[in-house]
């Protein structure tokens, strides 16, 4: 029951923070971090005391919730969901971190936002009762929305009206899948089900298959995002503050992935044999169409927002070729992507924290004044586009060494967008800290705080660490059950 208090400590300490805020204006963000060690230590004792491997989905949850429709409290948990979670909860310390100084507006609601989106990607992440997952999914929606809306920047209406436009709408089509399988059991076993393990055993003909194989696409697919899926997110990312970009590209984009994994891949293994051609050049669109975005842009936020299309292009078509090297490609660039670009959001915001502007042409020579700043920015940018040593280049690797032994046309493409993220990589990076303003002058700003410091050090030695050793990660198994 452990994931259960989790889930509900989160919710509790979210309502704490927004309660108090009106007689203590810097108790929400305290409530808030420590809400997140004490799940993030019950999260351990979780895992040290139980006797799983977790190499299969393991039920560690089983309870009634709604029994006339045979509706259950169950979570499971493997290593993949493991893996998740840990990011989740190490982001959303980030995140805390990260708004410490720069939110000091309806603290309380912010962060009662902030904890209930993480309660929120937690669920979704072990709920195996797919009514239940779905119940999750909406959860993390609303905060997220509510972050974008609320303490955003010029054009935030717009950007949270299309990001919930596009997240509901897509839900929807996975709403209509989910009725239909819950209709099916009833069909063919006699009573309602929503349990993933109770699907698994059902018989589709390969229409019917298919048919609800794509409304789980597609609605994993916005999230991700893929091509031609993915308008809401430059808006989102740009009009989000430090914290919500952070979940966002983190974290959030990340449950796309997994629905794709676990509810399209694995629960319709055919069907999604017969749709990969699609899918992986939807994959190979995203990575080129993201990488000349991105060099396009003059806004920072906007352009790291392009390169998440490109690099998350990597996992879609790495997923869907069905191939071993490339499951495990796409894993650790799930996870390098999620360090690295909440790393560069997090640098993006603390310069528009000092100088009020996105625009890089507005910048200009910020290294004289900032050393400490350029350089961590030199190595998030030098991870992102797949410098060999740090966590990103064994993700793109292992995704192009698998995708080539099924489709080399499709791995060749992909290498495009890894030399497409090198140059607009680099004129981020030349453009803001080495460039020269229209006046010749440079941008004045005060260096790294030692908080700032601490949230860069952190992120750093991480995407060192699975770049110098990537068998931390790729020790677990994460077979996807090709």
């Amino acid at each position: 029951m452990i994931i259960l208090l989790m889930i509900a400590l989160l919710l509790v300490f979210a309502l704490l923070a927004w309660s108090v805020e009106k007689y203590l204006i810097q108790a929400p963000k305290i409530i808030a971090l420590i809400a997140l060690v004490i799940v993030s230590l019950l999260f351990c004792f979780q895992l040290f005391q139980a006797e799983h491997s977790f190499e299969t989905w393991t039920v560690i949850v089983d309870a009634t919730w709604i029994e006339a429709f045979n509706i259950k409290l169950q979570f499971s948990l493997d290593q993949l969901s493991i893996l998740l979670i840990s990011l989740t909860l190490l982001l959303a310390c980030i995140a805390i971190a990260i708004s410490w100084q720069e939110v000091s507006e309806r603290q309380g609601f912010y962060y009662f936002n902030i904890l209930c989106a993480i309660a929120g990607i937690i669920g979704v992440f072990v709920a195996s009762d797919v009514f239940l997952f779905f119940v999750f999914w909406e959860v993390m929606l609303l905060p997220i929305t509510a972050l974008i809306a609320i303490w955003g920047h010029e054009s935030r209406y717009f950007a949270a009206v299309k990001f919930f436009v596009f997240t509901q709408v897509s839900s929807l089509c996975m709403l209509v899948a989910i009725i239909m399988l819950a209709f099916m059991h009833q069909q063919q076993v006699g009573q309602f089900s929503f349990l993933y393990s109770d699907w698994q055993q059902l018989a589709f003909s390969p229409e019917t298959a298919t048919f609800l194989m794509i409304g789980f696409f597609i609605a994993f697919a916005v999230k991700l995002p893929s091509v031609p899926f993915h308008s809401w997110l430059p808006d989102a990312h740009t009009q989000a503050p430090t914290a919500g970009s952070v979940l966002l590209a983190g974290v959030l984009l990340k449950t796309g992935a997994y629905g794709l994994i676990r509810f399209v891949i694995l629960l319709f293994p055919n069907a999604s044999m017969q749709f990969a051609p699609i899918a992986m050049t939807l994959g190979v669109v995203s990575i080129l169409y993201g990488a000349k975005m991105a060099f396009a842009q003059s806004d920072c936020k906007r352009l790291i927002a392009y390169s998440s299309i490109s690099h998350m292009g990597f996992v879609m078509m790495a997923l869907f070729a069905f191939n071993y090297n490339a499951f495990n490609g796409a894993i650790v660039t799930i996870i390098a992507h999620g360090i690295s670009s909440a790393a560069l959001f997090c640098l993006a915001g603390m310069i528009y924290h000092r100088i009020h502007t996105r625009d890089l042409a507005r910048m200009g020579n910020i290294a004289l004044s900032a050393p400490w700043m350029a350089g961590v920015t030199l190595v998030f940018v030098a991870a992102a586009f797949g410098i060999p040593g740090l966590a990103n280049f064994i993700g793109e690797f292992f995704s192009l060494l698998g995708v080539f032994a099924v489709s080399p046309l499709h791995a060749l493409l992909a290498t495009l967008g890894m030399i497409g993220s090198a140059i607009y990589g680099l004129r981020l990076f030349q453009t803001a800290f080495h460039g020269v303003k229209p006046d010749n002058t440079a941008t004045k700003i005060e260096d790294l705080s030692i908080r700032e410091g601490a949230i860069c050090l952190v992120l750093a030695v991480l995407l060192l660490l699975i770049g110098i050793y990537p068998q931390a990660l790729l020790q677990f198994t994460f077979q996807g059950g090709y």
